[in-house]
């Protein structure tokens, strides 16, 4: 069976999908992580000038 999924994932097509939903995963982590700093929250460095 692993071997099966070894096969499989060696397919350019397979491993371009995968590794591009690994990706979105963890840019989608990141921009909820952004969201939750609330960018109006915090002050500017330049709202001080």
């Amino acid at each position: 069976m692993r071997a099966k999924w070894l096969a499989l994932w060696h397919q350019p097509v397979v491993a371009f999908i995968g590794w591009t939903a690994f990706y979105f995963v963890i840019l989608m982590i990141l921009v909820y992580l952004y969201g939750y700093s609330g960018l109006n929250n915090s002050t500017f460095i330049y709202n001080e000038f």
